[in-house]
């Protein structure tokens, strides 16, 4: 034995790698999106509903964005943010007239135009490697005011391998637990298969 470290592990390439845009602009350029939709999911739009008034929203991961549409033909304003060209070019096509503000950049170096109340989840913190979820926790903390809003879908699960990459409760309170108090926790009634039975809507509130 020499003694001498073993050479580290070459990088996969980046369309197999969920932190790079290729993984994604690979995805979205052979249409193999079973995370999409197609329309905005009905916990969600019961939430955007109730509030009296509309909230300005940033959506990380925003994919096709249907959700976006949603909450810019009621009024809301709304910046979709997705890094990944294809899936921009995917959401314009759908956002169409919509009043939205769709980005192609990469939210953990962004400079919002706009302070927001509301940060939407859904399939954004399942799609990242395990290795970013406290720069996600520390970025959704930066980005929202004190009383501010994280509401969304998180994929409550011990799957290992991803994406989607499952969390389990213990370790999202760990992420949120210093910034947020949890205000709401509901299994998804309409969870696509990749999801089903291990979805969750929740609302954790900016202390």
């Amino acid at each position: 034995m020499s003694g001498q470290s073993a050479p580290a592990a070459p990088l996969k390439p980046p369309e197999q790698r969920p932190e790079h845009p290729h993984f994604w602009d690979k995805r979205f350029g052979e249409g193999v999106t079973p995370w999409d939709a197609g329309g905005a999911p009905a916990a969600f739009k019961a939430f955007a509903a109730a509030r009296a008034q509309p909230l300005a929203t940033l959506i990380p991961g925003c994919g096709c964005a249907w959700e976006a549409v949603h909450l810019a033909k009621a009024g809301w304003p709304v910046t979709a943010l997705d890094f990944s060209s294809a899936a921009i070019a995917r959401a314009r096509d759908i956002v169409g007239a919509a009043s939205v503000e769709l980005l192609c950049d990469d939210f953990f170096t962004f400079t919002p135009a706009r302070p927001y109340a509301l940060i939407y989840e859904r399939a954004f913190l399942c799609a990242l490697p395990r290795k970013l979820w406290p720069a996600w926790s520390r970025r959704v903390a930066e980005l929202l005011p004190p009383g501010g809003l994280l509401a969304g879908y998180f994929f409550i699960s011990d799957q290992l391998k991803g994406p989607p990459f499952g969390i389990l409760p213990e370790q999202l309170n760990d992420l949120l637990a210093a910034s947020f108090t949890p205000i709401e926790n509901t299994p998804a009634s309409d969870s696509l298969p990749m999801f089903a039975g291990r979805e969750h809507w929740q609302v954790w509130r900016r202390g």
